[in-house]
């Protein structure tokens, strides 16, 4: 599943091409995701400008006149960018959604179709309060995410540390995959109650997820099945982990093997000596 590097590439990526673009034509060819595609969407966009693109927690926001769209990309969604909208190529069967701007488009495509793409009028208010988007977490990459807020946002917490940062009330877009990286990195046990977590590791455990978000970012992301960037090229921040999916390998710190254990129906990933 694409988590916040995979949105944050696919956005940087998108946006240069896109941002000023005035719409075409909008072609819904499935509307059947994750929630039914709005209807009217072409009669909505055609002829609005597009003006900027921007990111809250995994949902990418297109923001026009009109309003917003909002795209979530799901279990295997993917946002391309086609240079030549005179001249697109051939819909396959999982391209369900173009965006055909003047000078190029953009192709949603979701094999699995558990992505969405929603539209948030401007007469409902501002799109952060949106029902999917107002309870999220801080943004991880931001000055307002730091040591002090994660240890305040754990006190009286028993569950895990490692389900408090995928439950996405205290920070948000904290994956599967990048909280395993993170708590490693801060030698932190995953099974650690998160009311235990004192202020000194807070700080380092927040450092951490910045550390690693931004390490994956800047390498595209990860592939590990589906995720491509906009320019259809692969992530390869995936051969860079430390424990993520390398159940039996020895850690590349102290040579344990890392072990994987299942919490809240999620794989996790760790090392049994280098994080308590």
């Amino acid at each position: 599943m694409p988590e916040l590097p995979e949105v944050e590439v696919t956005r940087r990526g998108i946006a240069p091409h896109v941002a000023g673009e005035r719409v075409a034509r909008v072609d819904v060819r499935n509307a059947s995701l994750r929630w039914p595609v709005p209807d009217g969407l072409d009669t909505l966009l055609r002829g609005e400008t597009l003006v900027g693109v921007t990111r809250r927690g995994k949902y990418l926001l297109l923001e026009y006149a009109p309003g917003w769209l909002l795209v979530h990309l799901g279990m295997t969604g993917t946002l391309r960018v086609l240079p030549e909208p005179q001249a697109l190529p051939s819909a396959g069967v999982h391209d369900h959604i173009d965006l055909v701007f003047e000078r190029c488009a953009l192709r949603y495509r979701d094999p699995r179709r558990f992505g969405a793409v929603l539209f948030h009028p401007r007469s409902a208010g501002d799109v952060l309060a949106h029902p999917l988007l107002a309870s999220l977490g801080v943004e991880p990459l931001t000055d307002d995410f730091d040591g002090e807020r994660l240890y305040a946002g754990t006190r009286g917490r028993t569950v895990a540390i490692k389900q408090a940062l995928l439950a996405g009330s205290i920070v948000v877009g904290v994956g599967n995959i990048y909280a395993s990286e993170s708590l490693f990195r801060a030698g932190i046990s995953p099974r650690l109650p998160a009311g235990k977590l004192s202020r000194p590791r807070a700080e380092k455990l927040a450092q951490a997820i910045k550390d690693v978000l931004a390490a994956a970012i800047e390498k595209g992301g990860s592939t590990l099945r589906d995720f491509v960037g906009s320019d259809g090229n692969r992530g390869y921040f995936q051969q860079e982990y430390f424990v993520y999916d390398r159940a039996g390998q020895p850690c590349r710190v102290c040579g344990t093997p890392i072990r994987q254990i299942v919490q809240g129906q999620r794989s996790t990933f760790f090392c049994p000596h280098c994080q308590k």
